[in-house]
C-alpha cells in the first residue's frame, strides 16, 4: 500500500453556513490520489483514510488534510509509481500490525488478578482473556450502568458513595470524560492503534481510527466499557464489582494472594494493580507495607468554561465559526514565577462535573457527550506542582496537598461546586450569583454556588494561573475575559503517586505484582493507560502458558 500525506481539500460551505461534507466522498478522495499518483482510476483497487485533520492557518479558508492509504491492482505498480513521482509525501506503507507476545513455558498456579477496572484493567484483562489466561478481574466500583445511576443521583442532590462515584467503578475516571484517544506515547510496537481498534470493534466510530484527534463522548463509552467487560467472561474471565483488594498476601517476597473486603483471599501468583489514580487508601496500605513509591509532580488548576462559539470562531474564523464541530484547543504558557500553564482535557461542547471521591472533599472534572453540542467549552487550566510545594515529605506528600485543596474548595462551596467569574477572581471579590438566564447556560453536573475562589490555589500557583491565563487572552481574544467562568478545583490531573517497578515491570519488592497504569504513575490518559495495559498482558503473557482451552 502507498501512504500519501498532505493531501488537501478545501472546505465548502453552502450559503447557510452548514459544512458541505466531502470526508467521506470516496470519488473526491480517489480523483486527489489519481492526479498524486499519476495513475488511472481504474488501476487504484481499494483506497482508505489514515488520518485527518482540519487545517485552519489560512481561515477564512479551511481544509481537510489526509493522508490516504491507496492500494494499485498490478505486482510492482506501487513500487514503480513512487519511483516516478518523486516526493516526499509519498512512500509505501511500513508500519506493521500489531501482534501480541508470543505464551512463555511456565505454567500458571492460578489466573491472574487485575485489581481496578479502568482503562489499563480492562484492556489488560482483554488481552489475557482473548488468548486464553483467564483473568479475575476485581474492581471496588459498580458496573457501568449502577455506578452511572449513583453518579447522576449525586449530581442531583443525593449522597457521594465514596465506592462509586466519577472516579470508582467500571470503566475508571476516564468513563466520565470527554473520552479523547489522542496520546504522546510513542508507538513502535502499535498498541495505539491496537487499542482504537479495540474501541471501535466495541463501538465507537470508525472515524476515532484515522481523526487526528479522536474522541469518543460518555455515552458512547459507556456502551464500549460493558461491552468489553462481557467479551472478558465470555472469553473465561471472571468480572468481579464491590470487591475492593484490602491486602497481599506473600511469600518469601513473591506474591501467593490479594485479600478482598479484609476477609476473602484470592490465590494468585500474578496480579496487576491498575488502581486508578484516587484510590488513597490503596496507596496507603502499600506505603504501610514498605512497597516502593514516591511523591511525583502533577498539576492543580481550575476548569475554565466559556461559550463554544467563541471558541470556534476564534479557530475557525468568524465567517463559519459555528458551522464545523466543536472546536478544541490547546494551550501552553512559562510564567515568570518559573512554573508552566497548560490547558488539559478540553471538552469542547462539553461539561464541568463534581468528581469527587471522598466526604468532605471536592474535585471538578470535564465531560462531553459524543456530540458535543452543550454550547459550551470547558477545559482544566492547570499549573505545575513539584514534591518541594508538598509541605511533606514521603510517597504520600502530593496526596495530602490534594487533600488540602480539595477540602478548601469543599468549604467554599459549603459542599456545593464554587463557582466564579474571572473577571471577578481577578478583583478578588465574590461573584454574586447570575441571573436565570445566566445560570442556564452554565453546564455543570452537580450543584454550584457562585463564590470567591481567589486563594484556593497556593499563591504562587495562583500568580502562575493568572499570568498563564493573559497569556491565553492573546492566542483567543476573550479567553480571561467577563464570559470565562471558573469552577475548582481541578487537583486529578494525574496521580500524585509513582509506583516503583523494575525491569521486569514488577514491584521490586513483591514479585508477580505490576504496577500498571495512570494511577501506578505510568500513563497520562485513556489510551496511555489501555497501552500500559496491553503492555503488562504482553509481559504475562511472555512468562506462562495460556490455560487449556474451554
Amino acid at each position: 500500500m502507498i501512504t500519501i500525506s498532505q493531501l488537501k481539500t478545501e472546505i465548502i460551505f453552502e450559503k447557510n453556513l452548514e459544512q458541505k461534507e466531502v470526508i467521506d466522498n470516496k470519488k473526491t478522495l480517489v480523483n486527489k490520489a489519481v492526479r498524486a499518483l499519476n495513475v488511472n482510476a481504474s488501476e487504484i483497487s481499494d483506497i482508505c483514510i489514515l488520518k485527518h485533520s482540519i487545517d485552519a492557518r489560512k481561515k477564512p479558508l479551511l481544509f481537510h488534510v489526509y493522508t490516504l492509504g491507496v492500494s494499485l491492482k498490478s505486482i510492482g505498480a506501487e513500487e514503480r509509481a513512487i519511483k516516478r513521482c518523486k516526493s516526499k509525501n509519498i512512500s509505501l506503507y511500513t508500519q506493521k500490525p500489531y501482534t501480541f507476545a508470543a505464551s512463555g513455558e511456565r505454567t500458571l498456579e492460578a489466573p491472574p488478578v487485575i485489581i481496578g477496572m479502568g482503562p489499563a484493567g480492562l484492556f489488560c484483562g482483554y488481552m489475557l482473556a482473548k488468548h486464553g489466561y483467564r483473568p479475575i478481574l476485581l474492581e471496588r466500583g459498580y458496573d457501568v450502568d449502577t455506578r452511572t445511576r449513583d453518579v447522576e443521583a449525586y449530581w442531583n442532590g443525593g449522597s457521594l458513595n465514596p465506592e462509586s462515584n466519577v472516579q470508582f467503578g467500571e470503566g475508571g475516571a476516564g468513563t466520565f470524560s470527554d473520552g479523547k484517544l489522542n496520546t504522546l506515547v510513542r508507538d513502535k510496537n502499535g498498541r495505539n492503534k491496537e487499542v482504537l481498534r479495540i474501541f471501535a470493534e466495541f463501538g465507537a466510530s470508525e472515524q476515532i481510527l484515522y481523526e487526528s484527534k479522536p474522541h469518543i463522548g460518555t455515552d458512547v463509552l459507556k456502551n464500549i466499557v460493558s461491552g468489553i467487560r462481557n467479551y472478558i467472561i465470555d472469553n473465561g474471565g471472571i468480572v468481579r464489582f464491590g470487591t475492593k483488594v484490602t491486602g497481599l498476601e506473600t511469600d518469601n517476597g513473591a506474591l501467593n494472594a490479594v485479600i478482598v473486603n479484609d476477609k476473602e483471599y484470592i490465590k494468585t501468583t500474578q496480579a496487576v494493580l491498575a488502581i486508578g489514580h484516587s484510590a488513597r487508601d490503596t496507596f496507603a496500605y502499600l506505603d504501610a507495607i514498605h512497597v516502593p513509591m514516591e511523591a511525583k509532580a502533577f498539576a492543580v488548576g481550575m476548569r475554565v468554561e466559556h461559550p463554544q462559539s467563541l471558541i470556534n470562531e476564534c479557530m475557525y474564523g468568524s465567517e463559519h465559526g459555528n458551522a464545523l464541530p466543536a472546536a478544541p484547543y490547546k494551550l501552553t504558557a512559562q510564567t515568570g514565577v518559573g512554573r508552566g500553564v497548560y490547558s488539559f482535557c478540553m471538552c469542547p461542547g462539553g461539561y464541568v462535573v463534581n468528581a469527587s471521591s471522598e466526604p468532605g472533599c471536592l474535585a471538578v472534572n470535564g465531560m462531553s457527550y459524543s456530540d458535543r453540542k452543550s454550547g459550551r467549552a470547558n477545559s482544566a487550566i492547570i499549573v505545575q506542582v513539584f514534591p518541594e510545594d508538598y509541605g511533606a515529605d514521603g510517597p504520600l506528600a502530593g496526596v495530602e496537598f490534594q487533600r488540602q485543596l480539595e477540602r478548601k474548595a469543599f468549604e467554599l462551596g459549603h459542599g456545593k461546586v464554587p463557582v466564579q467569574y474571572y473577571g471577578d477572581y481577578l478583583k478578588n471579590v465574590a461573584s454574586c450569583g447570575c441571573s436565570v438566564e445566566e445560570c442556564e447556560k452554565l453546564c455543570i453536573k452537580g450543584a454550584y454556588t457562585m463564590t470567591n475562589i481567589r486563594g484556593l490555589l497556593p499563591e504562587n500557583c495562583e500568580k502562575a494561573f493568572m499570568e498563564g491565563m493573559e497569556q491565553f487572552d492573546r492566542t483567543i481574544p476573550g479567553f480571561a475575559g467577563n464570559q470565562a467562568v471558573l469552577s475548582g478545583i481541578e487537583s486529578r490531573t494525574s496521580s500524585p503517586v509513582r509506583i516503583c517497578r523494575d525491569e521486569n515491570l514488577q514491584c521490586p519488592t513483591v514479585k508477580g505484582l505490576y504496577p500498571c497504569g495512570e494511577g501506578a504513575g505510568y500513563a497520562g490518559g485513556i489510551t496511555s493507560a489501555a497501552m500500559d495495559g496491553i503492555l503488562i498482558a504482553e509481559t504475562i503473557a511472555a512468562q506462562f502458558k495460556p490455560f487449556l482451552s474451554l
